[in-house]
């Protein structure tokens, strides 16, 4: 199949439709990805790249077309809605240049914004394609959650958007089940939704690392409690550095946040105003091919989100990345991500935004044996290779896309 991935955000960008565009690809698909300019988490271009400068990329064989857009800076609400805007029209205005020739499926990845689909609607009309939606993230839900937005005029509008956008779709994919019920309240037949979860890149296997291995001088000794991702505001990062603070009673308990964001500069204001720089490390962000070499050196893998109704329904993408990796995982998190940790048998849990039982659940942990902290583990990567896993994945995703591409020619 000739397919066309229509995604904000690609390589060298860390999100995982990288991997799954690699997947199709070797399964002999000819992947297109129409995407920005890359700009996440920092803000601001990456080097080597602008307005007219690696506009047009090879990545392992997938052919990568990139629009001017303005970067999301410090990730304001003003600054975020001009970087979903701009990608929005520059993709829907170039796109048609762009993507020359016929495409057998249009393939949208959309972890937010929710405009990312507009210019896939230009997209199909001027080629006939049908449209698979892939949903990572509830949209206006997402928008008020995070205090973004708080108009209910613009709420609403953005409501009016998704719903058009939802309508024009062939298949919406949605990486939670608690997001079946929301899409469908939107006006979406529910035959046309399907539950596909991410799965973690191949990459995400348990590792025995070297002796001398470099990473092992980036940690402090100690029970390593760590963090992975995006340091913004959806993660609730007051809950982990008042659970840090909660822990400092036991020296050896050392919280390590590999990763970047919006918040990284609050954060380290707010580790030295408490004192914390012999228990909280912030070590930055490094490539994703580091992150399994990272997770063998930890003793406990964290995830934490903002105790509000969507992130309820959310399934972090960290969370299958944890799982692979054979750690045991400690969260505080309602819903989905809390009963598929418990599911698992892979770690233990705690409500959202509740510090006091994070701090006792990894202080749990570091009591535990390491041979059950490793059944622990052992458990995860079971769970995960039973639900997540890469290949069955891609396989089921490769055979939707099969399906609407009949149904669409059928009834041209």
């Amino acid at each position: 199949m000739k397919i066309l991935i229509v995604s904000q955000y690609f390589w060298p960008e860390n999100f995982r439709i990288n991997d799954l565009a690699l997947g199709l690809t070797e399964r002999g698909h000819e992947v297109t990805v129409l995407t920005g300019i890359p700009n996440y988490p920092a803000g601001r271009f990456f080097s080597g790249y602008g307005f007219f400068s690696n506009r047009k990329q090879d990545y392992h064989g997938i052919r990568v077309m990139r629009v001017p857009l303005v970067p999301r800076g410090a990730g304001g609400g003003f600054r975020l809605a001009l970087n979903y805007i701009s990608f929005a029209v520059s993709a829907s205005v170039l796109a048609p240049v762009l993507c020359r020739g016929n495409f057998d499926v249009i393939f949208v990845f959309e972890p937010s914004p929710i405009t990312v689909g507009l210019p896939a609607l230009v997209l199909k009309k001027i080629k006939s394609a049908p449209i698979l939606f892939w949903v990572q993230d509830l949209w206006p839900e997402s928008l008020s959650a995070a205090g973004t937005v708080d108009s209910p005029w613009i709420l609403n509008m953005v409501n009016r958007v998704v719903r058009h956008i939802y309508k024009k779709c062939d298949l919406i994919l949605v990486a939670s089940r608690a997001y079946i019920e929301p899409v469908r309240a939107l006006g979406v037949d529910i035959s046309k939704i399907i539950y596909f979860p991410q799965c973690a890149e191949a990459i995400y296997k348990p590792v025995e690392l070297e002796e001398d291995a470099p990473e092992r001088s980036l940690l402090p000794e100690g029970f390593r409690v760590m963090f992975a991702g995006n340091i913004g505001e959806a993660q609730s990062f007051d809950t982990i550095l008042d659970a840090a603070e909660k822990t400092r009673r036991i020296p050896d308990i050392k919280w390590i946040v590999v990763g970047e964001g919006r918040r990284r500069v609050w954060v380290q204001d707010d580790i030295k105003k408490r004192k914390l720089s012999g228990t909280v490390r912030l070590i930055g962000q490094y490539p994703v091919e580091s992150m399994p070499r990272f997770f063998a050196l930890a003793d406990a893998l964290l995830v934490t989100l903002k105790k509000e109704p969507i992130f309820s329904f959310v399934i972090p993408a960290k969370l299958q990345s944890y799982l692979a990796c054979g750690k045991p995982v400690v969260a505080a998190v309602d819903g989905e991500a809390r009963n598929l940790i418990r599911e698992a048998k892979a770690g233990l849990t705690c409500a959202a935004e509740d510090a006091d039982a994070l701090a006792a659940a990894v202080i749990s942990l570091y009591k535990m044996s390491a041979d059950e902290r490793h059944a622990m583990g052992q458990r995860g990567v079971r769970y995960y290779e039973a639900n997540f896993s890469r290949d069955v994945l891609i396989g089921r995703l490769e055979g939707w896309m099969k399906d609407v591409m009949s149904s669409s020619r059928a009834d041209s």
